[in-house]
């Protein structure tokens, strides 16, 4: 008897933690997915390893990035200097590890923006439907109709360069997309039962919206978010590179990479070393936004 009792009140208890255990178990399976993704993993160490180097920065760089020596114009990679120096003696290392830290801060800060504002008008648009949707979906459409330097380009010119003005230039242009993408999955979710219960519950629809329907929007809105700080670092460097980003004498990899190409024929280092770092940051993006892909997504689980 006492067995029986204790078996019950055991399966109670495994009742009431089920759905807890369940996403507890989802989200381990998602990370052990991850875990297992080697082109995942590989952009998860590159931008780690990036990120670290953007935060200690001050304590690896050899030299001051705006430290001007004259007699060391133009000098070779060598053991004082490892990427080379530039036109005015400065480190081109130093420059490029200063240089990590301004991709990441506009990367980061532009395409957060461009996530909450987008995300949430997602949400309320796909939700509400409407004249609201018709009129933010057709705005949007208009945005995504330019080419996205083209608008970024245009952004500038009204309100001017510099590095401000560039952050808020890359979340304009990139809020269409998680707009659209956040729309999509609500329209697909919106109807389902698990919604309709806790519409037949009084829930109110802020909290269906934000509460119920958004977690199940989270997994292909991280995807988009490594794809899209990919393109926010790429736009970032051809900004820079038109003299619309981060002015000089700041160690843009786009500024660096534009005053380089004048100087290839006899100072090739110049513009190849902020060139790789700019393919290595993109790279581990990519890599890593396919690894997120794979694990977030159970059909493709087996596939890993």
């Amino acid at each position: 008897m006492i067995s029986a009792t204790l078996s019950l009140n055991k399966q109670k208890n495994t009742d009431l933690t089920r759905p807890s255990e369940k996403y507890e178990s989802l989200t381990r399976m998602a990370i052990q997915a991850l875990l297992r993704h080697r082109s995942g993993m590989a952009g998860l160490i590159i931008i780690i390893s990036l990120a670290v180097l953007a935060l200690l920065a001050p304590v690896i760089a050899p030299y001051d990035p705006l430290e001007m020596r004259a007699p060391d114009r133009f000098q070779p990679p060598s053991s004082t200097y490892f990427f080379g120096t530039d036109e005015f003696g400065r480190d081109i290392f130093s420059r490029i590890l200063y240089g990590t830290r301004i991709a990441f801060s506009v990367g980061v800060i532009s395409i957060g923006i461009a996530t909450v504002v987008g995300v949430a008008t997602g949400l309320v648009a796909g939700y509400a439907g409407g004249t609201f949707d018709t009129i933010i979906m057709r705005l949007f459409d208009t945005l995504l109709a330019f080419p996205v330097i083209l608008l970024a380009i245009v952004i500038l010119a009204m309100l001017g360069p510099g590095s401000l003005n560039a952050i808020l230039a890359v979340a304009i242009v990139n809020i269409p997309a998680f707009a659209r993408l956040t729309r999509a999955n609500v329209l697909v979710e919106k109807n389902k039962e698990y919604v309709e219960a806790t519409r037949s519950v009084g829930a109110k629809p802020p909290r269906i919206v934000f509460r119920t329907i958004f977690p199940n929007t989270v997994s292909t809105i991280l995807v988009q978010i490594t794809v899209a700080l990919a393109s926010a670092v790429l736009l970032e460097s051809a900004l820079s590179f038109l003299g619309l980003g981060t002015p000089l004498p700041a160690p843009s990899w786009g500024s660096m990479l534009s005053v380089g190409r004048g100087y290839l024929a006899f100072a090739p280092w110049y513009g190849i070393f902020p060139g790789l770092a700019i393919t290595l940051m993109v790279m581990g993006f990519y890599l890593l936004g396919d690894g997120l892909r794979d694990a977030l997504d159970p059909r493709r689980q087996k596939l890993i």
